[in-house]
């Protein structure tokens, strides 16, 4: 049984059924079968079902209900010629006990609102009915004590009164879409409001690093624009502290990334002043870079000065190209072991001086 349950897909949407013999949690597939979960999920959140009977009960097979009539023959969908098409999915079938699909009007293609659940396997209504939900937790139990209630004429139980819904709710919408018809109907009621709070709960993103050609690269132009012109750009003087002057140019860089409407053409004057401003974007950028690499203490820059200010150092060399550098290296090197034998003979001196 537990591979059964592997084998079906995952659920989304949850309903709460309390009748007269408990409450019924079911699970819902809007994926697999999207007309029959819409249609029960619109119909459970106008009350439709509040007060319906289970007019059929097979025992061991089902157990039928969502009838206003009470009859077994009435019932209408949400959609406007009553009915909806069947909806098979090659994961679900009529494998175990809690299913819950449309009952139809014994032709293809006639679900409305009555639906039933199953008590048993009954792998013969595959392909033959809609299955949209399943009953979960302990309330399968519930499903099942109505199965054992006595049944006469059309297995129509013989109990007085009926067993019946006493109440539906809708515990996860997998809509957000659903509007009720009688709010629909509701002189108050404004849809120009409701589509305003669905678009302000779904905030689109705008993906910028996507192409987009015609309109869509003309609209995708002017969002860029102002997204440079309201973003102040990163210069030295947020990193460095320096002057704003040593960064790249808001100016160039808009002349820069504006395009015209046809082809892909700087909108320019012309092309030396799109020139002048690139060469200017790239000048100032390289600076830029050199003055925060010093400031880090970091790069071939810093390595160089560091390097000179070594060797001035030493012996103010930093003005003589490497062969002098070289050579006057060598001297100092002399110099400083001539020192160090002159002090080596004094001190040799004096110490024999001493033992004389």
């Amino acid at each position: 049984m537990s591979t059964i349950y592997v084998s079906e897909p995952a659920t989304k949407g949850k309903v709460l059924l309390t009748t007269s013999y408990g409450p019924v949690e079911i699970e819902l597939w809007p994926k697999e079968a999207p007309k029959a979960v819409r249609n029960f999920v619109q119909l459970c959140l106008e009350g439709y079902y509040d007060g319906t009977v289970f007019h059929r009960v097979i025992k061991p097979f089902l157990v039928q209900g969502g009838d206003p009539t009470g009859t077994g023959e009435g019932g209408q969908s949400i959609y406007p010629a009553g009915v909806f098409p069947d909806e098979f999915h090659s994961r679900l079938r009529f494998n175990h006990r809690g299913l819950v699909a449309c009952a139809n009007a014994g032709r293809p293609n006639s679900n409305g609102s009555q639906f039933f659940i199953t008590l048993d396997r009954c792998e013969w209504l595959d392909k033959k009915h809609t299955i949209f939900g399943k009953v979960i937790g302990d309330s399968i139990y519930n499903v099942l004590g109505l199965g054992e209630l006595e049944t006469g004429k059309d297995d129509r139980p013989t109990l007085d009164p009926l067993p019946q819904i006493l109440s539906v709710e809708v515990l996860w919408n997998p809509f957000d879409d659903i509007v009720p018809r009688r709010l629909l109907m509701h002189p108050n009621f404004d849809s120009s409001e409701e589509k305003e709070t669905e678009q302000k709960k779904k905030k689109v993103t705008k993906k910028l690093n996507l192409l987009s050609f015609g309109e869509e690269a003309e609209e995708d132009d002017k969002e860029l624009l102002a997204v440079v012109v309201k973003t102040r750009i990163t210069s030295s003087r947020d990193v460095l502290n320096e002057n704003h002057d040593q960064g790249p140019k808001t100016e160039d860089v808009q002349l820069i990334m504006v395009k015209e409407d046809e082809g892909y053409k700087f909108d320019a004057p012309n092309k030396k002043e799109w020139a002048d401003a690139h060469e200017r974007v790239i000048a100032s950028t390289v600076a830029w870079r050199k003055l925060l690499l010093m400031k880090k203490r970091i790069g071939s820059e810093f390595r160089a000065k560091r390097m000179a200010a070594d060797i001035a150092d030493d012996a103010g060399l930093h003005l003589l190209g490497d062969r002098q550098i070289h050579k006057q290296k060598k001297l100092i090197r002399k110099e400083n072991a001539d020192v160090v034998l002159a002090k080596l003979d004094r001190f040799k001196s004096t110490k024999f001086q001493g033992s004389d």
